[in-house]
């Protein structure tokens, strides 16, 4: 009777937290480090764009307002600001198609029963743990321009390329790196959905005849939206936060893979040549801002549309 009792508390007892003590606790100690390390950099951020700073010794920093983004939104930079613009959204929208296309198509495949189906699942994964640096260096190698396997592979048909130094095609190349090391989170999640569907509805639709393609439309496609929705949001915030790999790929001073957080980057640390007295950390801070309210602004737009959708399906 003892050990009956026992396991009915044991049952009500809330997993992971026994007491509301703890969970307390656990909850504002999570809210102080999103407090210090996510709202007050922000806030800082936010401030700074205000100001005239330029990181430099013995160089007195001045209030000027809105100075920074009128500069940001003047004739004399429109033509940067706006490539660089341009260029994110380019990347971000063909970058999270790509994304989601490539991911839904290895997630269906790698949940099929096929033999070694976990290992092929660890090497889809492995460029996100490769890091920016590893993967930029693989694929630099990979595009040498100087004699690298692609050159190589066109030399074969009496061509070649600059690759990343060739303005038609480097922005369509960074987005092709950065979709094969952002796949492998994608593909989880999606895996991650369709383990979630039960298999009685598939059999169901079997029953009544569903081709491949109508139970994939009728049942694995609207039972994914939640799914979906997470990838795209995540894939478009992602996108279009992302320099890292542009920089290492095709450098800071390339006009055509120049987007917003790289121009913040160059703004606020510097290019090729290092410090100057050009740099401004409070216009940088004002294209971050900029950058803040876009991404913020098509992010909540995604959300909504995706969200209706889900009650559509």
């Amino acid at each position: 009777m003892a050990s009956r009792h026992t396991g009915a508390a044991a049952a009500r007892t809330p997993f992971p937290f026994p007491h509301r003590g703890t969970m307390r606790v656990t909850f504002w100690a999570g809210m102080l480090m999103l407090l210090l390390f996510a709202f007050v950099p922000a806030v800082a951020v936010i401030v700074v764009a205000f100001t005239d700073l330029r990181g430099l010794t013995y160089v007195p920093t001045q209030w000027v307002g809105l100075e920074n983004f009128k500069d940001f939104f003047s004739p004399a930079r429109a033509s940067d600001n706006w490539n660089a613009l341009r260029n994110t959204m380019v990347f971000a929208l063909v970058g999270t198609v790509l994304q989601m296309g490539f991911a839904l198509a290895t997630a269906i495949l790698l949940n099929g029963r096929i033999r070694g189906r976990n290992v092929f699942r660890a090497i889809v994964f492995m460029p996100t743990i490769l890091g920016v640096t590893v993967s930029g260096l693989i694929w630099s190698l990979i595009f040498n321009p100087a004699g690298g396997p692609m050159q190589s592979l066109l030399h074969a048909f009496g061509t070649q390329s600059a690759f990343f130094g060739d303005p038609r095609i480097a922005l369509g190349l960074v987005i092709l790196v950065h979709v094969w090391m952002q796949l492998g989170v994608s593909v989880v999640i999606f895996l991650a959905g369709l383990q979630a569907i039960p298999t009685e509805l598939y059999e169901v639709a079997n029953i009544d005849g569903a081709s491949p393609w109508q139970r994939f439309r009728n049942v694995t496609f609207p039972l994914l939206a939640p799914s979906l929705t997470a990838n795209v949001l995540m894939g478009v915030v992602n996108a279009m936060h992302s320099y890292q790999l542009t920089y290492v790929l095709a450098g800071p001073s390339n006009r055509s893979t120049q987007v917003l957080s790289l121009l913040v980057y160059v703004q606020a640390f510097g290019g090729e040549s290092g410090t100057s007295l050009s740099q401004s950390q409070g216009y940088a801070a004002a294209i971050a801002t900029v950058q803040f309210v876009l991404v913020g602004v098509i992010a909540l737009a995604t959300l909504a549309y995706l969200r209706r959708r889900e009650a559509r399906l």
